[in-house]
């Protein structure tokens, strides 16, 4: 990657850029991968085809997350499941609690990753690249490639802008948005991320229960849009007095001209309602707060 910096949302949307370091790599491979992962994540690894990828959850045994990642599958016996950086030790910890007698290595991947981000994604050329994903934050292309320290010419990132970008497109983080405690509806994402034909998987029985329920939870992600400076992280959010949620993850958006940021609020709250954080006040906005 090469100067300048980018260092605005609307910047990137205009044009293209690269973060490295966003997400790791867990190679799940062996003659039993594909029973062993179709018993253990949400989504139906069994009629994924080669270099097919799909969003999915890795559950504890109650239903709350223990990882969201993206798997792929390289060919019959290999699967690479990618997820936020610093959490590729929980994916391996969590699967392995549950590999017993199972002929499915789990390894963390020596591979980094290359996040390029912008409407020129997708004719980017990339350096060392060895596995190309495809994605979309809300409409805007995202490419992540894997390989040995792979490399792009094109304007670098910085990580506050790559976090604002996120929050625009609504897209929840592990350790921000998604951690032990949170439960799958609450964020989200479990519309693109489970199968509700493909039969038992470890933490199922939580998924299915509120969605037979209508996904009615305590808590959802929104996004708020600030009339002041955006406040820190994991301030909380109040209404004549009163707690309503909590703010996870704030930022600058160049689209919007203005602070924004992601929370999760309670029933009490519904969208375009003036919530107080942090000495100053936000409005309630539906996800994604910008997108395409």
């Amino acid at each position: 990657m090469t100067a300048p910096i980018l260092t605005a949302t609307d910047a990137v949307r205009e044009g293209v850029g690269a973060v490295a370091g966003l997400r790791q790599a867990v190679m799940a491979e062996g003659p039993e991968a594909e029973s062993f992962l179709q018993g253990q994540l949400s989504q139906d690894i069994a009629s994924m085809a080669p270099h097919e990828s799909r969003w999915s959850l890795l559950l504890h045994p109650q239903g709350k997350i223990s990882a969201w990642l993206r798997v792929t599958r390289l060919d019959g016996e290999r699967f690479l499941l990618d997820v936020d950086t610093d959490w590729a030790d929980e994916v391996v910890t969590r699967l392995t609690r549950f590999k017993l007698r199972t002929k499915c290595e789990l390894t963390i991947s020596p591979w980094t990753s290359l996040t390029i981000v912008g409407h020129g994604a997708l004719s980017v050329e990339v350096d060392s690249g060895e596995l190309e994903l495809h994605d979309s934050w809300a409409g805007l292309p995202v490419v992540i490639v894997f390989g040995d320290n792979p490399t792009a010419d094109v304007p670098e990132i910085d990580l506050a802008t790559a976090t604002a970008l996120r929050i625009e497109a609504g897209r929840p983080a592990m350790g921000a948005e998604l951690d032990e405690s949170t439960i799958p509806a609450a964020a989200g994402i479990v519309d693109q991320s489970v199968s509700f034909t493909k039969g038992c998987y470890t933490g199922q029985e939580l998924v299915a229960r509120i969605d037979s329920r209508g996904n009615n939870v305590p808590r959802r992600l929104v996004g708020l849009v600030f009339d002041g400076d955006a406040v820190t992280d994991d301030v909380e959010m109040t209404v004549d007095g009163q707690g309503v949620g909590v703010v996870t993850t704030a930022g600058r958006s160049g689209v919007l001209g203005c602070d924004v940021a992601l929370a999760y609020a309670t029933r009490a709250v519904e969208i375009g309602d003036v919530v107080q954080a942090g000495g100053t006040t936000a409005t309630v906005r539906e996800l994604p707060l910008v997108a395409g």
